[in-house]
């Protein structure tokens, strides 16, 4: 398996991840399909936006070096945060790279963000996905409509006295 680390997004990552915006086969089993054709232009102003906005921790996934993908921790809140993970180059799916970017952005929400809680939206006919996040934790804790919500609570040993 390649080595996995995940890195704050950067704004020449748009040069990358426009191209996975406009691909119909990355956002077919998610609730954030762009309405339109994302461009260049669209995703730097994007990525610009969301750096500066203290709500979200956004990252790029690395494998072996490879930007393949991002992975956030947004709406953060009271100890909370909502969690988003893609793979946006095909060519690297089903090798257990989300799994291993996952557990790295969990950590980062515990250790750094000190999160007591995480929680996702996931459609309900993606079973791999479900699976992995079960694997890790996650409970289903409610649905909103075609999406499973999955809730981990996260170590309270680190919370400040």
């Amino acid at each position: 398996m390649p080595e996995v680390r995940i890195r704050p997004l950067e704004r020449n990552d748009a040069k990358t991840s426009y191209v996975w915006r406009n691909d119909p086969d990355i956002w077919k089993l998610t609730g954030s399909r762009p309405s339109r054709i994302i461009t260049l232009q669209d995703e730097q102003s994007w990525i610009n936006q969301v750096m500066a906005d203290n709500t979200c921790r956004r990252f790029a996934i690395l494998a072996d070096e490879t930007y393949v993908g991002n992975t956030y921790l947004t709406g953060i809140n009271n100890r909370t945060a909502e969690f988003h993970i893609f793979i946006g180059d095909k060519e690297y799916w089903g090798k257990g790279i989300a799994s291993e970017a996952s557990k790295l952005i969990i950590d980062f929400g515990r250790s750094e963000l000190r999160l007591s809680s995480i929680y996702l939206k996931v459609h309900e006919d993606n079973g791999a996905a479900i699976h992995v996040y079960e694997k890790m934790g996650f409970i289903q804790s409610g649905k909103e409509g075609i999406f499973n919500v999955m809730r981990l609570e996260l170590d309270r040993s680190n919370e400040e006295k």
